[in-house]
């Protein structure tokens, strides 16, 4: 009895493999074409399939939990006289005058390292800060309080990744929007708006590709309006979004970095007068 074909036996058994996958219905679409048959007298489906995502949502929470009630703050630290709540908003403000230094509002409920983090931000007056995430708090501070206002609680100061927001005061500063930068340590800015950069072990951040120009993708931030921010983190890659626009990526490829460590989640306020407000606050964890 002459031995099998290996190609009509590999034939035989790829329709059983077919069978046997599970393919999650999302990622089920209809065949590009109409099946065919190939030349040993076999089903050749309608390949390749093309499939477009689901649009873009930030309202989607699959697997989500909300970690800001709307009501209190429970589950955070905050100075009262900067932080308050009004009509289901989080909101932070300092005054013209009245100088204060760098303050966080931290989310105590839990730490994160792999997760996504959706929210809705606006900045308004002028200032800045951002969102601290993969961070920690009582870490001394590296600058000094401004003249007159007693030392920093260390409670309320936050040390880590952030993806800064600023308000439009100057052409500097509104470059910052989006950017991957480094809180309070000596790293700073790794990942300008507009880069994904990659800092390998024992050698410094380099530059791996450009999303866009500076400047232009600055057209996707809203002033004095609402702006959807979302934060990837996955292992030592971290993205931020904002508006549905990619901004900028760090890849940070030290397995040891204090970057690739669980830490808290928050929200920082820097110079005056700023008004920060944060709302519909949205984390999904993968640790």
């Amino acid at each position: 009895m002459p031995a099998s074909h290996p190609i009509r036996s590999l034939l035989a058994i790829f329709p059983m493999v077919l069978a046997a996958q599970s393919v999650p219905p999302a990622l089920v679409s209809p065949p590009a074409r109409p099946p065919q048959i190939g030349s040993h007298g076999e089903t050749l489906v309608g390949m390749p399939k093309f499939h477009d995502p689901a649009p873009y949502d930030i309202d989607e929470h699959t697997g989500y939990k909300q970690i800001f009630d709307g009501k209190s703050f429970a589950g955070w630290d905050a100075d009262p006289s900067i932080w308050r709540i009004e009509n289901g908003v989080m909101i932070g403000e300092t005054f013209e005058g009245k100088p204060k230094g760098n303050n966080y509002i931290v989310y105590r409920g839990e730490k994160a390292r792999d997760f996504d983090l959706k929210l809705q931000m606006k900045i308004e007056k002028g200032g800045g800060g951002g969102i601290q995430y993969r961070s920690a708090t009582g870490v001394p501070w590296t600058r000094p309080q401004p003249a007159g206002q007693p030392p920093y609680d260390l409670m309320f100061m936050m040390t880590g990744p952030q993806a800064d927001f600023w308000f439009p005061v100057r052409a500097s500063a509104a470059d910052y929007t989006g950017q991957w930068y480094s809180e309070n340590t000596m790293q700073g800015i790794l990942a300008y708006r507009g880069q994904v950069t990659q800092a390998l072990p024992g050698q410094p951040n380099r530059l791996v590709a450009n999303i866009g120009d500076k400047r232009a993708l600055g057209g996707y931030v809203k002033v004095n309006e609402w702006n959807d921010y979302e934060i990837i983190a996955r292992g030592g890659v971290m993205m931020h979004i904002m508006n549905g626009q990619l901004m900028s990526i760090f890849i940070d490829d030290n397995q040891d970095s204090v970057n690739n460590q669980p830490g808290l989640i928050g929200f920082e306020i820097e110079s005056q007068p700023c008004k920060i407000s944060v709302r519909d606050i949205w984390l999904r964890k993968f640790d």
